[in-house]
């Protein structure tokens, strides 16, 4: 069927495109997160109100997700994901522009509307075009091109906005993404096993539907939205954090602290390896496992260890994050972009609510009150991840018996 397979050039081009797609959604998306103290001071507004640059910003993308994943069953994959990643770009210049805090959330809120192109729709390219032997790896590469966008974004902000400001850095961040966008044109494969039709609203609410059914998926959706919840909360206080007594850590330090992102890269690969290997109900509870220690991890007042928990964290989250979103794919038997998309609405929808209501935390229970925020978050998701592993197992046990009555 002529799928691509490790270790061939197409498929080193096409993985390498998606993680330069996934590298300039991402570095866009959380370019504001390390900005909030400054928003706070330079608008005059507080924590939870700051984090709306990016809370908004996920919201609208959660909910567009499932537009563009509908719409990419009849335009295309390839079309949307350059749309997409062209016009995220050329906002992020124009935010640097940005008279007020409230033309800075509009501007955002549109940015949340064209990022949600590449993250509707690149899974379910890999799922249609990557040999399934090989998607772990290749979903894993995908999430990893997530992780060091991230970390870049909030790296360029931290550092640029100490020295100059964060105008400059916008504008810096947003002409780099650009020129990212002509080699993901370049290097992405047409696809080979999309078939377009026509878009009839009708026939995608009931495939929707039929996801939403499906007890599994549901598990997965639950995952996404918890883990994703407690993740962003984490990142959108840190800083303040460690801006203030006893820490007084300059901003420029702040932003390379989340050079931690790293360990993303490495645990989103490697777990989808593990999962090829020893199986997904193994592999995704140990990684919300080790999520949760790092959480707890941070409490502590020295910032060495704090630094180390939020590395384990880091690990932990793309790591389980990697391990959900193949399983959607893999579960998800038709409509493939639309089940991905709904994973993604959960996913991004847990980052706005949980981002903003973090904050509340903060601002009444400081870190220890954030810290227990997210490990309800965590728990939650353990239990949902054990759920989902007992149903595989019911299924597969039906399987099992209905082959052996044959």
């Amino acid at each position: 069927m002529n799928y691509l397979q490790k270790g061939t050039k197409e498929f080193t081009l096409a993985n390498l495109a998606l993680f330069a797609a996934g590298f300039i959604t991402f570095a866009n998306l959380y370019i504001t997160q390390p900005l909030f103290p400054q928003f706070s001071s330079y608008f005059g507004v507080s924590p939870a109100t700051a984090s709306l640059t990016l809370s908004l910003s996920t919201g609208v993308l959660s909910f567009t997700l499932i537009l563009f994943g509908s719409l990419s069953e009849s335009w295309g994959r390839k079309r949307l994901m350059t749309i997409s990643i062209f016009a995220a770009s050329l906002l992020t210049v124009l935010l640097a522009f940005a008279p007020s805090f409230e033309t800075l959330l509009l501007l955002r809120m549109l940015q949340g509307f064209v990022f949600a192109g590449v993250p509707a729709i690149a899974m379910a390219y890999l799922g249609e075009e990557v040999d399934p032997k090989s998607l772990g790896v290749a979903m894993g590469l995908y999430i990893s091109g997530n992780s060091i966008g991230g970390l870049t974004g909030r790296i360029i902000m931290g550092t640029i906005s100490d020295h100059f400001n964060w105008q400059i850095g916008m504008i810096f961040t947003g002409a780099l993404s650009l020129l990212i966008c002509l080699y993901f044109v370049w290097a992405l494969p047409a696809s080979k096993h999309f078939t377009p039709r026509k878009l009839e609203f009708k026939a995608l609410s009931k495939s929707l539907f039929h996801h939403i059914k499906d007890p599994g998926l549901l598990c997965l959706f639950g995952i996404s939205f918890t883990l994703m919840g407690g993740f962003v909360t984490l990142y959108n206080y840190i800083s303040y954090k460690l801006l203030d007594a006893p820490y007084n850590l300059s901003s420029s330090i702040v932003g390379w602290i989340f050079v931690v992102y790293l360990v993303g890269t490495f645990s989103s690969t490697w777990f989808g390896s593990l999962s090829d290997k020893f199986g997904r109900s193994k592999v995704l509870p140990t990684g919300i496992i080790i999520m949760l220690t790092g959480a707890l991890l941070t409490l502590p007042v020295s910032l060495f260890i704090k630094i180390v928990g939020m590395v384990i964290f880091t690990f932990g989250f793309f790591g389980s994050h990697s391990i959900a979103s193949g399983w959607v794919s893999y579960r998800a038997m038709k409509d493939k972009a639309q089940a991905s998309s709904l994973y993604l609405f959960a996913y991004y929808f847990g980052s706005s609510v949980g981002g903003t209501t973090g904050g509340l935390f903060w601002s009444s229970w400081g870190w220890n009150g954030v810290i227990a925020f997210i490990s309800t978050c965590i728990v939650t998701a353990f239990i949902l991840a054990v759920t989902l592993v007992m149903l595989n197992r019911k299924v597969r046990k039906t399987h099992l018996e209905h082959n052996m009555s044959n």
